[in-house]
Parts: structure tokens; sequence; C-alpha cells
């Protein structure tokens, strides 16, 4: 159950947004008003604001490392030396979906592939997006692969439907306290985020 302590998030996109909310759900908190969704540059033009409105209520923002930098910690002291003490500034290693790839089972079974195609180490995949797309093209349902898997004349990485999918994933069958045993920067995150519900609580 939610209880009444409200946290805001900015995020790159939607698949975030519903990871953040799911999280913050997770860990008893309701989440607030959900910024950003334009993309990685336009979050790092804005990371000053959102630690300033950290300093009056509970915050976190989420971005992928991808290669940005060597290492979660290089990245965040790159972007912001001094987070408000409100502040859950956040890293997926490398990208969001290795989090839900970290949940192999529930994955499996939505992407209807065999278990056993679920990379572990999850957090050492150089492309988890790929990973995910690869998966999908797999699958033993034909919306799947025609949601998740791009044309090859479109010249883009991901179906057209990618992003939906795996709302529709998170929202109803990812299971962060499963996943965070296979993924670090998860676990990271759900502790941080289980500080500022406590804190305020």
């Amino acid at each position: 159950m939610a209880n009444g302590v409200v946290i805001s998030a900015a995020v790159e996109g939607i698949v975030d947004e519903a990871v953040m909310r799911k999280l913050i759900l997770h860990v008893g908190a309701t989440p607030g008003d959900v910024y950003g969704k334009q993309g990685k540059t336009y979050l790092r033009q804005k990371i000053a604001a959102y630690n300033n409105a950290a300093r009056h209520a509970p915050w976190t923002v989420l971005v992928d490392l991808n290669g940005e930098a060597a290492c979660a910690p290089t990245l965040r002291q790159s972007w912001l030396a001094a987070p408000a003490p409100m502040l859950c500034f956040r890293i997926a290693v490398r990208e969001v979906e290795a989090w839900l790839l970290s949940d192999a089972e529930r994955l499996a079974n939505f992407l209807s592939v065999a278990r056993g195609l679920i990379p572990g180490n999850v957090e050492q995949l150089n492309d988890p997006k790929t990973e995910m797309v690869n998966l999908a093209r797999n699958s033993r349902r034909r919306d799947i692969r025609t949601d998740m898997v791009p044309r090859s004349e479109s010249g883009r990485s991901v179906g057209a439907a990618y992003s939906s999918r795996l709302v529709e994933f998170v929202s109803q069958h990812w299971r962060p306290g499963q996943a965070l045993t296979q993924a670090d920067s998860l676990r990271r995150a759900i502790n941080c985020l289980r500080r500022l519900a406590a804190a305020r609580g």
C-alpha cells in the first residue's frame, strides 16, 4: 500500500516512467508528477533544477549509463557533484532494459520465448536494448515480433510499438523484488527510494 509520501521523478522516456512509477509504489510511496521524457540530453540540462526542487520535497532522477562513462559513480559525479538530501539520482547499468531482463521468468512468459534465452549477468551486457529486440525476434507470438522488432527498411533500432510493449510488461508483470537480485544498480535504486520513503514517512 502506498503511503502519503509523494516522490516526483524525471526520466528519459515512457519506459523509464513506467519503471519509476512501479519502483516508487514498490517501496510504499506514491508516484508524483514525472518530468522529462525527452531524452538524456534534456535531463542533463535540467538536473540542477531537479536538484533544487529536491531541497524541498522527495525527488528521483533516472538515466541510463549507456557508454557515457566507465561506471555509474563517474557519471553521477560529472552530472551532479552535490545532490540534495531528498534526491535519489540513479543510473541504470547499462540501460533500463537490463532491469527488465533481470526478471527472467516473467519476461520469458511475456515475450513467449524459452526461459533459457534470457541472458544472465545483465549488467555486463553492452546493449540490453538490442538483447531485448533479439529476444522478441524469437517470440512465438507474431504480435510481439511485429510490435518490438524493427522492419529492415525502417532504419530504426526497435519496432514501432517497442516502448508501449515494455510499458505493458512493467506495469502488469515485472517484479522489482525479484529483479533486484540480478541487477545491483536496481537494488541500489530501490534502497535509495526506501530511504526517501522512510525519511518522509
